[in-house]
């Protein structure tokens, strides 16, 4: 395939995926509760990868992933949950989510009536082990289950008031696990061969790939989403070494190499900056704690 060629495939396909708001076909609003009234509930999900769809709930959701990546889009951003990592999504945020094969995640719901603040956007939040625990713990009370007895709704009223108290306090603490989505069908395509091509990709690859100069390509990344294609690059990167580090038997040297760095002591640096610890550091933990 010509370069021409691609550039149309990828023009085409970021344009028709982000066509005119009024004119996208209504999305799904999927009632967890059922029509039940609890003010909080949960489900387990383990299995075979999964794309989700479209859709909104009628309750806020944090979902944490014991092992495995999952991935949620909504119409403003890219966000990555890796394991030991909980997503946000505040009730009525239309999103989709895309469970790598061998997940396993916790979801947990609330009542809007139970968090004040819940903001408008989905956010990656550090989870303290004492929330770990409790979402665990909360298992005990599916989302879609009938009225039961009194003491035992008075019990679960209580658990899920207090969960969400700590939610509510976690929401403070956001990690930047997200890449910026953009309605510009030339910028939509150049992330989207960016990411497809993290191994080995540069601007100027780019820039021919979406038939544009290469000094206008950066341009639009810095108007369009207020930061470089290069810091773009990075935190795809990043991100992406994140998901393959959580993966059993993942070495760093591999690692580095599949997001595109020739040298591991770069690689080992420009990690510890992003997320705060070396990779190899990262790996042990997430393997220990997902044990």
């Amino acid at each position: 395939m010509t370069v021409s060629a691609a550039s149309d495939r990828l023009l085409s396909a970021a344009a028709n995926s982000r066509q005119d708001l009024s004119r996208r076909p209504a999305r799904r609003v999927i009632e967890l509760r059922r029509g039940g009234r609890a003010l909080g509930g949960s489900y387990l999900y383990e299995g075979d990868g999964l794309i989700t769809g479209w859709h909104s709930h009628e309750v806020h959701q944090i979902e944490y992933a014991l092992h495995g990546v999952v991935e949620v889009e909504t119409d403003s951003a890219h966000y990555l949950l890796p394991p030991q990592q909980a997503a946000w999504i505040p009730a009525g945020l239309e999103h989709q989510a895309v469970m790598n094969p061998d997940v396993k995640t916790v979801a947990v719901m609330f009542d809007p009536a139970l968090v004040a603040a819940p903001g408008d956007r989905a956010r990656i939040l550090a989870v303290s082990p004492l929330i770990r625990e409790m979402m665990i713990y909360a298992l005990r009370w599916q989302i879609d289950r009938g009225r039961g007895a009194a003491k035992d709704e008075e019990e679960a009223d209580g658990f899920f008031r207090t969960l969400s108290n700590l939610v509510a306090e976690a929401l403070d603490h956001e990690a930047p696990l997200s890449l910026p989505t953009s309605e510009h069908p030339i910028v939509a395509a150049a992330m989207t061969y960016t990411k497809a091509h993290l191994a080995s990709v540069s601007a100027d690859e780019v820039s021919r790939a979406v038939a544009v100069s290469e000094r206008t390509l950066r341009r639009l990344f810095q108007d369009t989403l207020g930061l470089s294609w290069r810091t773009y690059l990075l935190h795809a990167r990043m991100l992406r070494a994140m998901a393959l580090l959580a993966a059993p038997g993942q070495s760093v040297q591999d690692t580095a190499s599949a997001v595109g760095f020739d040298s591991l002591s770069s690689f080992t640096r420009a990690f510890a900056q992003f997320c705060g610890e070396t990779p190899s550091t990262y790996r042990k933990r997430v393997a220990s704690e997902g044990g």
